[in-house]
């Protein structure tokens, strides 16, 4: 790396000094035998939820392991992907005086986050066709940048960033780079996750709310170096996992045939989708996705939201975003929902 990482010089100092929190759990090793728990003040009722969950979601970070191939010590769970992001920024930035880099448009919680935690968020747009602008990027960099985000693919524009303009942020900030991959199973490109032990400075975020269909159990995952999670580890609520949402994780996570058909048929209708809506002639512009989503340029975005709106569809109109004027964001339905959307479309524009 052409920069020197110290995660010592970059984690909080009143958060390197903390003494976290010790639950319950945390305090003993099973030598495997049957236990009773008179440790926690539950209520010793058993009604399968009565107990604390494990607060460290071992059996469920031991399958994404396996899944993933890597260890469980480098992996963070939050309630959802925000709660993991909200924990970089309370760890490794300081009130008042750091900053943060974005690059709009792009996913609006880095934004809401840096305001809740009173960190200043410099906006540097990303080009016309939606890439970082990285000489533009190290020019807002101070000795009081902690964090770079990355979106990839990118929310909402759908595309990827050039692997190249990615490793020249990495090797050469000397801060954390996180690269938000929320909807890298749609994508042909690999994931980061391969390049953790070459970068100590990556943090890359997924989650399985969208190719895994699990939006209602709010699960993020934190994939880093041992010393990033440790730190999190330590600012993290004790149980932030619930048991619900730990078993319903590890049940769908040992059927990844179901899951793989399920992304497979996601992306055959974002092609039929996408084919169709070449075809509405008020849509000027659609671009490329690697999501399950499609970003389209439209000729008044606001008037053909409130048409949908007005035949039940719901999209999301991105025309106030920046370089997204009069765009539409589409997720990809099932096939009976995007051919009711098609019909719609074409019936608006019959009598644009």
């Amino acid at each position: 790396m052409k920069q020197t990482f110290d995660i010592n010089k970059l984690v909080r100092p009143n958060i390197a000094a903390l003494k976290p929190y010790s639950s319950a759990r945390d305090e003993f090793t099973s030598n495997g035998s049957k236990l009773v728990f008179l440790d926690a003040n539950e209520n010793p009722i058993e009604t399968g939820i009565n107990r604390y969950p494990d607060p460290q979601q071992k059996k469920l970070k031991q399958r994404l392991s396996e899944i993933k191939n890597i260890p469980s010590e480098k992996i963070l769970l939050g309630n959802g992907s925000d709660e993991v992001l909200d924990l970089i920024y309370r760890a490794f930035c300081e009130p008042g005086s750091d900053n943060v880099i974005t690059l709009p448009p792009t996913y609006g919680m880095y934004n809401v986050l840096a305001g809740i935690n009173n960190i200043e968020s410099r906006e540097v747009m990303l080009s016309e066709d939606f890439q970082p602008r990285v000489k533009e990027i190290f020019e807002e960099i101070d000795n009081n940048t902690k964090l770079i985000f990355l979106c990839s693919p990118n929310n909402p524009t759908g595309n990827s960033f050039d692997e190249d303009k990615m490793t020249e942020l990495v090797e050469n900030f000397k801060g954390l780079v996180i690269i938000d991959e929320a909807y890298i199973d749609f994508s042909e490109n690999a994931s980061w996750i391969e390049k953790l032990e070459k970068y100590p400075n990556l943090i890359i975020t997924q989650t399985l709310s969208k190719a895994f269909g699990m939006a209602g159990i709010r699960l993020g995952i934190c994939y880093a170096s041992k010393d990033v999670i440790k730190i999190l580890n330590s600012i993290k609520p004790p149980y932030n996992i619930n048991e619900l949402t730990q078993n319903r994780a590890q049940f769908k996570l040992h059927n990844l045939a179901e899951i793989n058909r399920e992304v497979s048929d996601i992306l055959i209708e974002r092609k039929l989708l996408l084919e169709a809506l070449l075809e509405v002639d008020f849509i000027e512009k659609i671009f490329k996705s690697d999501a399950n989503f499609l970003l389209m340029r439209v000729d008044d975005a606001t008037k053909r939201y409130n048409q949908l709106i007005e035949k039940g569809i719901v999209i999301r109109n991105r025309t106030t975003q920046p370089l997204c004027e009069n765009t539409l964001r589409i997720t990809v339905g099932t096939s009976e929902e995007n051919k009711k959307l098609i019909n719609v479309l074409k019936q608006l524009s019959a009598n644009k």
